[in-house]
């Protein structure tokens, strides 16, 4: 009933009845209105808004827009959080926000309260967080939220990328983003570059090399055009990896050399881990300079403030070195170090990362152990199976073949 929001509403703002009455209500009628023993006019229900410094409708609906407001701030603030450091932040949005769910059916605070907590649901693997999803996603539309909606667009084509079903992500983005370029009038630059960048990775992930390259260069172009820069770190880190494939040395110092200079003028640590691997990669394969390299990668290693999902690159690229002077027992003991982390789906990524398996038996056939090597070769060329061809494909693959003709 509204008597008890007018009482909820008034109790949260530390107003006293006297100060809510005012000077054309009694506190005596306003007890009975808060108890719900009189009905108020609708000139007093307009007084008594106004006097809370809310809207009527908050007043008549059983969640009002201030106490969702209140609440969606408490959810972009935990939401916010790096899941590292709060391990258990989709389970606090779900209790956060669960009570309301029956009660978001408009405005932007409902819209992104359902947005947030449908995201909250897939990430602890609940049902019904799609449902919820469209909800939002229906919500931002009506409301010509463009790069809400967007967002919400791109989320569906990464769940279907993370379960590395990357042609039907392609196919979720390319839709979401049709779609949503014909009923929005507008798209602003940064959805714009968000859409590009994404489509890329989704094209490489595919092994249409040609269609991602020719959208990330849009995106890098239309980024500087329109001197936003949003991406531009993301878009040369992949336009650094997709070279390195393609085995463009050329190409992977352009942008390597773009990557150190965005992450000296920005203070990007993430931009210049990347340069620091690519250079330790450039000394192992075409330098052969291994102890330099080994040596950049123990400088990093022991760097307390390393990004967690780089320490795994580092620790390969000091094993393969390893393995090329010939430490073969220590190569090993380095590479057991070496597992795909979580949020890693990329075929590039996971490229790098499954080489491991190759040096591994590489080194073992070395050391004379040769089931190992067999074991470790074979898991090598599995992992590689579903992935597009690159040239660590390519090497997984001779790898083996070396060993099984021992």
């Amino acid at each position: 009933m509204f008597g008890e929001r007018i009482r909820e509403i008034r109790k949260k703002k530390k107003m006293t009845l006297e100060e809510l009455a005012g000077k054309e209500l009694t506190k005596g009628m306003l007890s009975l209105i808060e108890n719900n023993k009189a009905n108020p006019s609708m000139e007093s229900l307009t007084y008594i808004a106004k006097r809370l410094d809310v809207e009527v409708t908050d007043l008549l609906e059983e969640v009002s827009t201030v106490e969702l407001r209140d609440t969606l701030d408490k959810a972009e603030e935990i939401f916010n959080v790096d899941a590292e450091k709060m391990t258990d932040k989709y389970k606090q949005l779900i209790l956060l926000i669960e009570p309301f769910v029956p009660n978001l059916t408009q405005g932007y605070e409902s819209a992104r309260l359902l947005d947030i907590y449908s995201r909250s649901l897939f990430r602890e693997q609940k049902a019904g967080w799609e449902a919820l999803s469209n909800k939002a996603a229906n919500l931002y539309d009506q409301m010509n939220l463009t790069a809400k909606r967007a967002s919400i667009g791109i989320f569906w084509a990464m769940v279907k990328f993370i379960e590395h079903n990357y042609p039907q992500s392609l196919q979720i983005l390319l839709n979401e983003r049709k779609k949503i370029e014909s009923n929005h009038a507008y798209i602003d630059p940064m959805t714009r570059v968000d859409f590009d960048y994404h489509e890329a990775i989704l094209h490489f992930a595919v092994g249409d090399s040609e269609a991602a390259a020719r959208v990330m260069e849009n995106g890098i172009h239309f980024s500087k055009k329109h001197r936003i820069f949003y991406r531009i770190d993301d878009l040369y880190r992949l336009a650094s990896a997709h070279a390195e494939m393609t085995d463009n040395k050329e190409l992977v110092a352009h942008y390597i050399k773009k990557l150190k200079q965005f992450g000296e003028f920005a203070d990007d640590q993430q931009s210049l881990l990347v340069y620091e691997l690519f250079q330790v990669m450039s000394l192992i394969s075409e330098n052969h300079d291994y102890q330099t390299a080994i040596e950049i990668c123990e400088e990093n290693l022991s760097n307390p403030d390393m990004i967690e999902i780089y320490r795994t690159f580092f620790i390969l690229e000091k094993g393969k070195a390893l393995y090329f002077l010939g430490r073969f027992q220590e190569a090993i003991d380095c590479l057991e170090n070496v597992s795909v982390p979580p949020g890693i789906h990329h075929p590039f990524d996971l490229s790098l990362l499954n080489v491991k398996d190759s040096y591994k038996a590489l080194c073992h056939i070395e050391l004379g152990n040769l089931d190992k090597a067999i074991q470790f070769a074979s898991i090598a060329v599995e992992n590689f199976a579903s992935l597009p061809d690159t040239p660590y494909k390519d090497f997984a693959a001779a790898a083996q073949k070396k060993i099984n003709a021992k």
